[in-house]
């Protein structure tokens, strides 16, 4: 009989909000729960169908810092409690049963529930601060947010392993000045939805930060799709890009094959090397960026795609422009917003943060921790670096692959590693034939004595001044040179 009580009770509870039973929690039944309410909870308010205060007690008006409650009743309730949802309850006729509420930076578990008149016609809405301190709830909240934050992982590794970003713009390292700009042009680029064109040599991080554009852009949930377009064959290229209808050439598949800008609906498509395109698939990419519509190899039905594109590339497209092997119309719009990526050589300053990074990914997962000295890092510097980034990162790898020292990088372990035909001039790391050192004393002061002259325009007297010596020390060494 327990159980068949507890059933009809379980029947009863669950019909108490539906539409068909408006008369659930009326006037009378509230006037009836609300001393117990009342006793138990932090705080109590109730407002009309208007979502005006007719009653607040004295509780919740010291816990909101509202002084007399009678100064209250007849406001909007927004008006006194600015985050409250009590107004959302009063127009959908459905409880929140259980809330966290934000005021004057105290978060408050609150319970709101709508009351009918006999009619079935909703006259208001009654809340109840359930707590005042999270703090009983703190094993709760914790579960929810491990909940959440394991949620959060597996979307990142799902888009991982689907058409999603592996890097942020914090992965496009670096802290000179050239890469804070290029920082600062990526972020404006995230904010605005419009075309961006990534100018820089290979191995300069230009899908790197591609991605990172994308992930912090309002597409960041849809799908990133990159395709290097001189990676493919010039005859596959149409089909690669605007995708193959059944049955469209001899022996194709008689499904519709999806093209990257299908696969990139809603999301960015990255062109890398977009200066080695042809000219005929030039024009009908322009027509896609135009229209917003492609046309699929083989179909007569266009298809309305929505693609912000971003494209790289490593050669000069004014000149292209110039010689005719690339088009004008297509540059512009393109280039809505250019973003120049410094090569390695021009951002030395950045190589020792570049290092740290780049050897904390190649040792990730091994039982090594690689590090590089001081001196390891300005022999780096002696390189001119045609390889950028991605040579650097072989380079280190190769180091640690060849080094004795346990994962420990010198000088000594750069040069074995480093190619020899760098364009830059030999740092002093470098062996250098030996002189004596009266020769280097010598040499040295001849040329701070040149220096001061030139400094002086030739004026002998501001020159000893600028070396500090005195004039007739200086008429004794230029005899000397002379």
């Amino acid at each position: 009989m327990n159980d068949i009580q507890a059933d009809g009770g379980a029947r009863y509870m669950t019909q108490l909000f539906t539409e068909k039973n408006k008369n659930g929690l009326t006037r009378d039944l509230i006037e009836a729960l609300f001393p117990m309410f009342e006793e138990a909870s932090a705080g109590a308010i109730a407002v009309d169908r208007d979502s005006r205060i007719t009653w607040i007690n004295s509780s919740y008006s010291h816990l909101l810092g509202l002084g007399d409650p009678a100064q209250v009743v007849g406001k909007p309730v927004r008006q006194v409690i600015p985050h409250t949802r009590m107004p959302e309850v009063v127009e959908s006729g459905k409880p929140l049963l259980l809330d966290i509420m934000e005021h004057n930076r105290q978060q408050l578990v609150v319970t709101r529930l709508p009351y009918y008149d006999e009619r079935g016609g909703i006259v208001g809405a009654v809340a109840f601060v359930l707590y005042d301190d999270l703090q009983p709830l703190t094993p709760l909240v914790a579960k929810y947010r491990r909940l959440h934050q394991d949620l959060a992982a597996a979307r990142k590794a799902l888009a991982k392993k689907a058409r999603g970003t592996r890097y942020s713009l914090g992965d496009f390292v670096g802290a000179s000045p050239a890469a804070l700009e290029v920082k600062r042009r990526a972020r404006l680029a995230a904010g605005r939805d419009m075309p961006v064109l990534l100018l820089g040599e290979t191995g300069t991080g230009k899908e790197v930060l591609a991605q990172a554009i994308h992930t912090v852009s309002s597409r960041a949930d849809k799908p990133f799709v990159g395709v290097n377009v001189a990676a493919i064959p010039d005859n596959l290229l149409e089909a690669e890009f605007f995708g193959v209808a059944p049955g469209a050439y001899t022996g194709a598949d008689r499904r519709t094959r999806d093209g990257k800008f299908q696969l990139a609906n809603g999301g960015t498509l990255f062109l890398d090397e977009v200066g080695d395109m042809p000219l005929p698939l030039q024009a009908k990419l322009l027509r896609a960026l135009q229209e917003g519509e492609i046309e699929p190899l083989g179909s007569n039905k266009v298809e309305q795609v929505d693609v912000r594109v971003i494209a790289a590339t490593s050669r000069n497209l004014e000149e292209m422009i110039a010689d005719g092997s690339f088009r004008s119309d297509l540059y512009y719009r393109l280039n809505v917003l250019e973003i120049p990526i410094p090569p390695l050589r021009d951002r030395l300053a950045d190589l020792g943060v570049l290092c740290e990074a780049l050897l904390e990914e190649i040792c990730d997962g091994l039982d090594l921790r690689g590090e590089i000295t001081d001196a390891g890092v300005a022999a780096l510097g002696s390189y001119d670096w045609p390889g950028n980034i991605r040579e650097l990162r072989n380079v280190l790898e190769r180091a640690l692959t060849m080094g004795e020292d346990g994962g420990l990088l010198d000088a000594d372990a750069v040069f074995k590693v480093l190619p020899r035909n760098g364009k830059r001039p030999v740092s002093s790391l470098t062996p250098q034939p030996v002189r004596p050192l009266a020769r280097v004393l010598a040499d040295a002061e001849a040329q701070a004595i040149e220096d001061a002259l030139v400094a002086s325009r030739g004026n002998r007297t501001r020159a000893a001044k600028l070396l500090g010596i005195s004039r007739s020390v200086l008429y004794e060494k230029l005899a000397k040179l002379s």
